[in-house]
């Protein structure tokens, strides 16, 4: 089992930037599938961006292609969301979301495939 920790949120103007970090307790970080989802106020929780275990691949929803990265450091447990060019409409809690005993080199973009979610972060874009 792991848990999940995020931080990094804050409040931003258009056009600025943040990185959220996903601490991950457990040795067994570096064979989960990750993700990014996130919440806006009233409405469901919309997948963001997802990366691979083993053979690194990485999917990204349509509206933030281009100006969110996300990546994982293994040897720090944990996983990243760099976002760029950040708009109001990005405003919103962020979790981070693992699962164990996925194929290698495989990512999913809906939430009910993931076991272990964070508590989440804020992130609120002002324009």
């Amino acid at each position: 089992q792991v848990q999940l920790v995020e931080s990094g949120g804050g409040s931003v103007q258009a056009g600025g930037s943040l990185r959220l970090s996903c601490a991950a307790s457990g040795r067994a970080f570096s064979t989960y599938a990750m993700a990014w989802f996130r919440q806006a106020p009233g409405k469901d929780r919309e997948f963001v961006a997802a990366i691979s275990w083993g053979v690194i691949k990485t999917t990204y929803a349509n509206s933030v292609q281009g100006r969110f990265t996300i990546a994982r450091d293994s040897t720090k447990n944990t996983l990243y969301l760099q976002m760029v060019n950040l708009n109001p409409d990005d405003t919103a809690v962020y979790y981070c979301a693992g699962v164990a005993g996925r194929n290698r080199g495989a990512t999913y973009a809906t939430g009910n495939e993931y076991d272990y979610w964070g508590q989440g972060t804020q992130v609120t874009v002002s324009s």
